[in-house]
């Protein structure tokens, strides 16, 4: 018996190794933490630092993605997904997510959050993602460049679209920011599709830039690169809080939505993603959204109790919102409106912007004329007509084979869609160039009349 003691020795000791081997595993999977954000380093560095200061043997990495890439890399790297965490504040991306099966269910009930918000879950109702905090949409100024410009203060986004804020205002592309899509999908959703668009071309053909990132919109008006900036709450009230000369303001088209976070399926490290979320939805968590870094508004109740002076809650009704908000209709257009919005006018603003200069001078010689010019009035019509016309309706934005034609989104003009995207992606381009060029020659032919 004694020559099979060596194999059973060797057998005890390789069984004993690959336990410990899988207990280190265990150990290093409940040591580490994988999060894929939106969010800038203002606000995921305070919560790195406290949530490690909470649970030591935790280490977080964070991978930082705008909100469309992130959905992007969460989809390609599914079947070996190294990701536990998706947070971002655009409630149609978990929305995207979920469709996708890539978000697994966790739910947590904490005292102080309500279940919804003036009839929005604040939470995914089948469980697949948190709302952490409210967000909702608007524009800031810098009151040193407003003062110095002698420029009124601006309070609906009609007041975006006149003359005086020509050159003075900074937005970003919903293809690039989720918090822009959100506020594009917003003014849609408030005044309809084609009003709306025709909203957002005005105040575009108004801007001085569009930045490559979200984050470029806070600190061009911080800066004072520009006057006004297209922004999600937060960054106004976080540059204010931060000393900045700015103010926020909310027009009455607004709504005010659940930003998000949930757990990746398949996650690798399951207990630790748990840890965070729930450390997050606490009220030691929510009163850390008051960092003059951060600025953004709890959906637990109770924080508001350490809120610092000038922050809206809203809870108390101080906030006054005209849009519900639909992000399954979001979702449905979501590839359309960032598509539309990038050939129209991300790619075309030198072109919107000579249109819009144009009928800007046409309107106010027309003005001093004492709007006593029919013609010139019919030339200016149509000149607004060809501008604010869409290649698409609704209906057809809805059309789920038609959002899945749009697949590649381009960083810039001279990038390359391909097949059945470029080929509508090229009608919809020598449709808008033709309609804007020919929208300044009316309008020049108006003002020449006058």
């Amino acid at each position: 018996m004694s020559k099979y003691r060596p194999t059973l020795s060797l057998l005890t000791a390789s069984l004993a190794a690959a336990t410990l081997t899988c207990s280190l595993a265990v150990q290093a999977a409940d040591d580490k933490l994988v999060i894929v954000t939106s969010f800038p380093s203002d606000l995921t560095d305070v919560y790195k630092a406290a949530f490690m200061q909470a649970y030591p043997s935790i280490t977080v990495e964070v991978v930082n993605k705008s909100t469309s890439s992130g959905v992007k890399y969460l989809a390609e790297t599914a079947s070996n997904n190294q990701s536990d965490i998706f947070w971002a504040s655009a409630p149609d991306a978990f929305e995207v997510l979920k469709e996708q099966q890539l978000l697994a269910k966790y739910s947590k009930s904490v005292d102080g959050i309500p279940a919804s918000f003036n009839g929005y879950p604040i939470n995914d109702p089948e469980g697949h993602y948190l709302g952490f905090a409210l967000s909702g949409y608007g524009f800031m100024w810098n009151t040193r460049y407003m003062d110095a410009m002698q420029l009124p203060i601006p309070k609906q986004w009609s007041d975006l679209q006149k003359a005086e804020y020509f050159g003075h205002i900074g937005t970003s592309s919903p293809s690039r920011s989720g918090t822009t899509h959100l506020t594009i999908e917003t003014i849609l959703q408030g005044e309809g599709w084609e009003k709306g668009w025709e909203t957002v071309k005005a105040i575009s053909g108004n801007a001085k830039t569009i930045t490559e990132r979200s984050f470029g919109v806070p600190d061009g008006v911080n800066s004072g690169s520009f006057g006004i900036g297209v922004v999600i709450d937060f960054f106004g009230f976080s540059s204010k809080a931060s000393g900045f000369p700015v103010e926020f303001h909310y027009p009455d088209v607004t709504a005010l939505v659940p930003a998000n976070i949930g757990i990746v399926s398949n996650a690798p490290n399951q207990g630790p993603a748990e840890k965070f979320i729930d450390f997050l939805l606490s009220e030691t968590g929510q009163t850390l959204l008051f960092d003059p870094k951060i600025m953004r508004l709890p959906v637990n109740q109770h924080a508001y109790k350490q809120a610092p002076a000038g922050l809206p809650n809203p809870f108390d009704g101080s906030i006054k919102t005209e849009v519900n908000f639909d992000s399954a209709l979001s979702e449905q257009r979501y590839n359309v409106v960032n598509a539309l919005f990038d050939v129209m006018i991300t790619y075309r603003l030198e072109d919107l912007r000579a249109a819009t200069e144009a009928i800007h001078a046409a309107e106010a010689a027309l003005q001093q004329a004492g709007n006593n010019h029919a013609e010139a009035a019919q030339l200016i019509a149509q000149a607004k007509a060809l501008v604010s016309a869409m290649p698409v309706d609704a209906k057809q934005a809805l059309d789920p084979d038609f959002n899945a034609i749009f697949k590649v989104k381009r960083k810039s003009k001279d990038d390359k869609s391909e097949g059945r995207q470029a080929e509508v992606e090229q009608q919809w381009d020598a449709q808008i160039v033709a309609n804007y060029n020919q929208a300044a020659q009316l309008a020049k032919q108006a003002q020449d009349l006058l």
